[in-house]
């Protein structure tokens, strides 16, 4: 958003969320028109300034396009007061005509808070999805997220494909696909469109909390800037890394075609085929077909899989779990299918 688009903002009242004159729409639009062949979706609410500025873009949408568009907010049932927040969200969408349908989350979450609250989000989500046959959903992730994924990754050792972080677009289960419309929109921005459009907005206390790897990461990105690393600047080299990424994939998706089979809901890798690649690609590979098989949305952690390579590079017989899989070797073939509860019982 320019500094142009921000005084077309301050011209506008509160509740007028007519913003179709600003860059910020038209690339929201753009990307709904390139990912989205829909007339419905659904947009994923916090209450958190990205979020709302999220709604309001997409009421603009809604009322362009003439679409069906639910608006969801899951409360994930961890804070005690989370409920009655849940309501304040709902009416303060209310007042500028948006109607927000709660998902209460009825699992218990005792550990990887975080995580398991992303991924059962998602689970509530996509069902609803599921019951209405909606294939869309809208997330408020921006430019700020997309350095905070960046520098989390690069804490943990990833290569390429995770450092190069999110994308415009990509996909849960039951084909459902997560459009992130907002990631080239800096989080400043977002308060201020959240700010004019709704008054208000609503702080989650777990953003600052300091057990949360994620929470660190925040406050030490705020001291970037003053010692000369910009925003842009890192922004730049995800997206170069992205590109690269893109590349690379295109290569390994060549490999795959070459090396590996389907058949009744097993996977078949020609092991003559992979080992002779670098061990990079043999990581990708692996790491694609079991996340494919599992149907998880992320992958096994790389250095699993890097520790099962090594297991078959050594072992002629083998038989291994990850992922929610069972990865077998016999002689030059591995074979991968899906973990049965039997298997999962079993000592």
């Amino acid at each position: 958003m320019s500094k142009n688009d921000l005084n077309v903002l301050k011209l506008k009242k509160k509740s007028d969320l007519d913003f179709k004159n600003t860059l910020s729409y038209f690339n929201f639009k753009s990307v709904l028109e390139k990912y989205i062949n829909s007339k419905s979706f659904v947009v994923a609410v916090s209450g958190g300034p990205d979020s709302l500025a999220l709604a309001a873009l997409s009421k603009i949408y809604q009322k362009e396009k003439k679409c069906k568009v639910y608006y969801l907010l899951v409360d994930h049932r961890i804070r005690n007061n989370s409920a009655k927040e849940s309501i304040l969200v709902k009416n303060l969408l209310r007042k500028n005509r948006i109607v927000l349908t709660i998902l209460t989350n009825k699992k218990k979450i005792y550990n990887n808070i975080q995580s398991n609250a992303r991924e059962i989000r998602y689970e509530l989500i996509s069902n609803f999805c599921k019951k209405k046959g909606i294939k869309f959903i809208l997330t408020g992730h921006h430019s700020d997220d997309q350095i905070e994924t960046f520098l989390i990754r690069l804490s943990r050792g990833s290569g390429v494909q995770g450092l190069s972080s999110m994308s415009k677009s990509s996909t849960l289960k039951n084909n459902i696909r997560i459009i992130r419309p907002l990631l080239d929109e800096k989080k400043i921005e977002l308060i201020k469109y959240a700010k004019i459009s709704f008054g208000k907005f609503f702080k989650d206390p777990s953003n600052t909390n300091k057990k949360y790897l994620r929470s660190k990461i925040r406050k030490l990105i705020s001291h970037f800037n003053k010692s000369g690393i910009s925003h842009d600047r890192i922004i730049q080299s995800i997206n170069n890394l992205a590109s690269t990424r893109d590349t690379l994939n295109s290569y390994i998706k060549k490999v795959s075609h070459n090396c590996v089979s389907k058949k009744n809901k097993k996977i078949f890798i020609d092991l003559k085929r992979l080992l002779v690649e670098t061990e990079e690609i043999q990581l990708r590979v692996l790491t694609n077909q079991i996340k494919v098989l599992s149907k998880n949305y992320y992958p096994p952690r790389s250095a699993k899989v890097l520790n099962l390579i090594k297991k078959i590079k050594s072992k002629k017989k083998l038989k291994s779990t990850l992922g929610k899989c069972i990865v077998v070797r016999k002689k030059n073939q591995l074979i991968i299918y899906k973990e049965t509860i039997k298997e999962v019982k079993r000592p």
